[in-house]
């Protein structure tokens, strides 16, 4: 095993003298910027409660209405990515988050800060489904791994920006902590427009131009069924039904952790923030570790013991209350973060090359929206003095997800 891990390091370590990691840098600076700005939103969430005199229940309505924004955002992120190509999809998704962020700054309505982030929830779902599409094209041999380093980077963004955003709200006013993300996602768009190829997609297109073109009924009609399709083969089948499972204990465990440690471990907010900035943090070892796993020994191997090293951790909080026990507990739980590049990598290289962004793009929408529901089963459950329960069954849920491996072929 360690032989496997320092084997795992040295090809990350030669990233550093691939000609392609220029693209990869973009593309991974482009998500962290994605992901840690709308994981700014629970740490401003006080700050606007006071602002503009909201209750609980409407920040909450908030946080639902920017992640199902970009729920549903994933479809038409997927369509355009094959149509357009992922260049102009990933320039144009980073672009129009700085400006549509810019909106939330300066709104001045209730009304006006819900439609500006259902708008930023929707930008940033342009860059979901292109991140991955153009990274299986551009590392074809080595997919995993970049994948793997792009999701660390999410990861790297979600334990860095929310605290730094946050001590601008403290320190000058609210909307620091959400202005100071509007100039660099302008200039990670300018990043990605120097840096990035056309896709051979695109270039195809481009050399098809003159050619007659079918009726637009008639090419949506053939994009359907060529999608229908692919999402009816069984190893896309069977990785998205673990990638849904996975995907709600992810919610789940993510939305209620520092509050499980607060209100039923008797830790300190502040201490219990730390736990989760770790949480996340650690997934900037785990997720190209993961990746690069993936790439050495396929789905099959990898993804039961990620799977397995989370269940463990899931059992164990509940009977742990000590610092040194939560820490370790942290580090296990720690380990469900890297499950998703290994079944998106392996999703993304199983859809065919002509609807990967649209077939992508739908699976993205559907496990996204059920996995939107589990943070409320767990809330009710929470109510009604099921704390510890909650976490049993995300055990339940990861548990499922690593037995249904072996319905799928190695690779």
């Amino acid at each position: 095993m360690s032989a496997r891990i320092a084997h795992a390091l040295d090809r990350l370590a030669t990233l550093r003298e691939d000609p392609r990691t220029p693209i990869l840098l973009v593309i991974a600076g482009g998500w962290s910027l994605s992901l840690g700005v709308r994981l700014v939103y629970p740490a401003i969430i006080p700050h606007l409660r006071t602002a503009y005199g909201i209750s609980l229940s409407t920040a909450g309505l908030l946080l639902t209405v920017l992640w199902l924004a970009y729920a549903i955002g994933q479809l038409p992120g997927g369509i355009l990515a094959d149509r357009l190509g992922e260049r102009r999809v990933l320039v144009a998704s980073t672009f129009i988050s700085g400006a549509t962020l810019g909106l939330v700054v300066v709104a001045g309505a209730v009304e006006v800060l819900f439609a500006a982030t259902v708008l930023f929830g929707l930008s940033t779902a342009l860059y979901g489904v292109a991140r991955f599409t153009i990274l299986t094209e551009v590392y074809p041999d080595n997919d995993g791994t970049a994948i793997g380093v792009t999701m660390a980077a999410g990861d790297l963004g979600n334990a860095v920006l929310p605290p730094f955003a946050g001590f601008l709200a403290v320190t000058f006013a609210w909307q620091f902590g959400f202005a100071f993300a509007v100039p660099l996602f302008l200039l990670a768009g300018v990043g990605l427009f120097v840096a990035l190829p056309r896709s051979d997609r695109q270039r195809a297109m481009a050399s098809s131009d003159d050619a007659p073109e079918e009726p637009w009924l008639t090419r949506t009609a053939a994009t359907v069924r060529r999608v229908a399709s692919a999402l009816r083969s069984r190893p896309v089948a069977v990785v998205t039904a673990i990638q849904t499972l996975g995907y709600c204990a992810w919610q789940a465990l993510t939305g209620f952790y520092p509050t499980y440690l607060i209100d039923v471990k008797g830790f300190a907010p502040t201490t219990a923030t730390l736990l989760f900035g770790g949480f996340f943090a650690l997934g900037v070892v785990v997720k190209p570790l993961a990746g690069r796993a993936y790439d050495a020994s396929g789905i099959r191997t990898t993804l039961p013991v990620i799977l397995g090293v989370a269940g463990v951790g899931l059992v164990l909080l509940p009977f742990v209350d000590s610092l040194p026990g939560i820490l370790l507990v942290t580090l296990l739980l720690s380990s469900i973060l890297g499950y998703s590049t290994v079944t998106l990598t392996h999703l993304t290289a199983s859809l065919p090359a002509a609807v990967r962004g649209s077939g992508l793009g739908v699976l993205r929408t559907g496990y996204m929206v059920i996995g939107a529901g589990s943070p409320v089963v767990a809330g009710l459950l929470a109510d009604a003095d099921l704390f510890d329960e909650v976490f049993f069954i995300l055990a339940a849920l990861v548990a499922v997800g690593a037995c249904l491996t072996v319905l799928l072929s190695e690779g």
